[in-house]
């Protein structure tokens, strides 16, 4: 989650929690020269840690930085691809300038995690979802769309429905600028109305499915519908 909010499971004891709590205020203020740091000395722990506290990483501009998997995964621009499979008539393999191709779409939206914090007015650019699946013919029994992670754990999902809204981006840009590798670039997924841990970051496949296929965090009992404002008892009703 950058975005994506922790779950539950074996704690870990208060010292070690202190001590990652006082690692990322320094990554706070000393930026990515802590995060090879952050990545040798917080793995280890990752493993016997269930409060998600060891997945958060050094701050990244205005943005609390996570991952399931306890490091950065990485890709460059020219070895990235999207693949797009399942229930659809032409299967592709998308490179970046691929993506670029498609008609860019530009939003200014408020970024909202599900455990509170939110980083206002984010503007994100990249191709409406809805053109890469128009791109790619959804057959008419795809009702869902699966998203899967080259970090090999994170997934996500949204109904058709809501993967065609308009607020809804492969993004290749975040603040007028590439993607960082620390908020799941080259590419991820941005989901306007929806809390963050939909947005899947490192953004690998779109697979298109006959119904809706639970992700990472709806296993661990998060809603599967995240609209913001659902799960901390304010309705922020979504626009479109």
């Amino acid at each position: 989650m950058d975005d994506q909010a922790a779950g539950g499971g074996t704690p870990v004891g208060r010292r070690v929690v202190l001590g990652m709590l006082g690692l990322g205020a320094a990554g706070v203020v000393w930026g990515s020269k802590l995060a090879d740091v952050f990545n040798r000395v917080l793995a280890p722990v990752q493993a016997m840690d269930g409060t998600g506290l060891t997945s958060l990483l050094p701050a990244a501009g205005r943005f609390r930085i996570y991952s399931v998997v306890g490091f950065l995964p990485r890709r460059t621009p020219a070895e990235y691809r999207l693949r797009v499979t399942g229930l659809v008539e032409r299967p592709l393999e998308l490179t970046l300038a691929d993506l670029q191709a498609l008609t860019p779409v530009r939003l200014v939206r408020d970024f909202q995690c599900v455990t509170g914090w939110r980083v206002p007015e984010v503007p994100w650019k990249g191709a409406a979802l809805s053109a890469v699946l128009d791109a790619a013919g959804v057959k008419p029994e795809g009702r869902a769309v699966s998203f899967k992670s080259f970090d090999r754990s994170y997934t996500e999902s949204l109904t058709l429905d809501q993967a065609r809204r308009p607020d809804v981006l492969v993004a290749y840009e975040l603040e007028d600028k590439p993607v960082s590798g620390a908020h799941g670039g080259p590419v991820r997924l941005y989901v306007a109305p929806m809390y963050g841990y939909k947005s899947c970051k490192w953004l690998e496949e779109i697979e298109v499915t006959a119904t809706v296929v639970e992700g990472y965090w709806e296993e661990r009992g998060y809603d599967t519908d995240a609209w913001i404002g659902r799960s901390n008892g304010r309705r922020d009703d979504p626009v479109g």
